[in-house]
């Protein structure tokens, strides 16, 4: 894939990447992910994203461009929407060979574009409101969406197509499989999509949830007839189905959360892993998904995911010498952090001579407005008494969370 038509005299050309890197230094991207630019052709041309050099993407944008006959020297504009690098890390090489091309972005995306690339000419500042006509009916109109993720971000809404250009918005981890339209995948690939969009939001996005929802709000007005992401798919049959599926994430980070359970556990010597067995048993009775993660078994971007979207959460965990196990006091941080708040909780773990994990548990949970049981601590191997405590635990969890209905529906596409 080189260029890609979404409307006329608009098209991709971003690139699939596929690696073994981190994305942000920190989440695991095994499927890949879509750098996602664009180009729009009036009198002028204007360049929306760029990619970043990884894996081979500046040379498969460039092979887009070219694929245009578009020249570096012919580019106008280079809407920079979000600064993130793996969105502009090309921008001081791709600037080095076109000149002429005036970088717009918003204020604090100038700073941005100095302060990464030491570029401080030729930067045209704009804010919601501010429109750049680039002949031939198309024209650009910019809103700032700020925090969604960084405070520089805009989205670009191009009027003739309809096409809204989302930056980070409404965006997914994975590469595109066949076609970058959500109206030609097949019905086998589209669970791959909601999991790869479901672990982007609750890595990338979940703090911000709140702004997530005011800018959806300010945007309400705008007759958007397609999303173009910076990563995932392009969303051209079905526009609103994207729009419902980012209310659905953002509201997770309030009270209303699925009808489910996840289940991390870390076990030094078997113990807590016993009682593990236990709560499992108990809460399988509901006849609700159960998600469970072993720690440090499995990275945090994968449990992230199943926490976030749980109304449900049963943490096992030792006590690690006068402490919390300390992957699980790492996984609980990030979970602090992401804002999974409102959830009905379960803690339970083994311990030897301190049981200093509950306090780290307390001190940690205090912050995220969680209903908690009474946790269940046993010292060394648990008993026959205590075994049966912990399926009370898992029954009693399942039984708040079998109550709560799953919040939206219709987001088939």
């Amino acid at each position: 894939m080189q260029a890609i038509k979404l409307a006329d005299g608009i098209h991709w050309v971003g690139a699939n990447v596929h690696t073994e890197d981190l994305f942000e230094g920190i989440w695991p991207i095994p499927e890949g992910v879509a750098l996602n630019a664009y180009t729009v052709q009036g009198d002028k041309t204007a360049v929306i994203e760029l990619v970043r050099e990884w894996g081979g993407a500046a040379m498969t944008f460039m092979k887009g461009l070219k694929a245009l006959n578009i020249e570096p020297e012919d580019v106008d504009y280079i809407i920079l929407n979000h600064l993130e690098p793996d969105h502009t890390g090309f921008t001081y090489m791709f600037r080095s060979i076109a000149p002429n091309a005036t970088i717009v972005t918003t204020e604090k995306g100038e700073a941005l574009v100095d302060g990464f690339y030491g570029i401080t000419e030729n930067v045209q500042t704009v804010a919601t409101g501010d429109s750049l006509d680039l002949g031939q009916g198309k024209v650009l109109h910019f809103t700032e969406i700020p925090n969604v993720h960084w405070p520089e971000t805009q989205v670009t809404y191009e009027q003739s197509s309809g096409i809204l250009f989302s930056s980070d918005a409404f965006g997914s981890y994975g590469i595109h499989k066949g076609s970058i339209f959500d109206d030609e995948q097949p019905e086998a690939i589209k669970p791959y999509w909601e999991d790869q969009m479901l672990r982007y939001y609750a890595n990338i996005v979940a703090t911000f949830s709140s702004n997530v929802l005011s800018a959806i709000d300010k945007l309400s007005g705008v007759d958007i007839k397609m999303i173009a992401p910076s990563h995932g798919l392009i969303w051209r049959g079905s526009p609103g189905t994207v729009v419902k599926k980012y209310v659905r994430y953002a509201n997770y980070s309030k009270e209303l959360q699925e009808p489910e359970i996840t289940i991390i556990w870390g076990s030094m010597y078997g113990n807590t892993e016993t009682m593990l067995n236990a709560i499992i048993k108990g809460a399988s009775e509901y006849d609700i998904p159960i998600h469970v993660h072993q720690v440090p078994n499995e990275d945090a971007s994968f449990i992230l995911r199943d926490v976030f979207k749980s109304a449900g959460l049963i943490i096992g965990c030792p006590t690690y010498e006068y402490g919390m196990f300390p992957p699980m006091k790492y996984v609980m941080e990030l979970l602090n952090e992401k804002l999974m708040r409102f959830k009905k909780v379960g803690f339970f773990g083994s311990y030897g001579w301190s049981g200093g994990a509950k306090r780290d548990f307390d001190k940690i949970s205090e912050r995220m407005k969680w209903d908690i049981e009474e946790p269940l601590l046993f010292k060394g191997y648990p008993s026959n008494e205590e075994i049966t405590k912990g399926e009370e635990l898992g029954r009693s969890i399942a039984q708040k969370v079998k109550e709560i209905p799953s919040k939206i529906e219709g987001e088939d596409y």
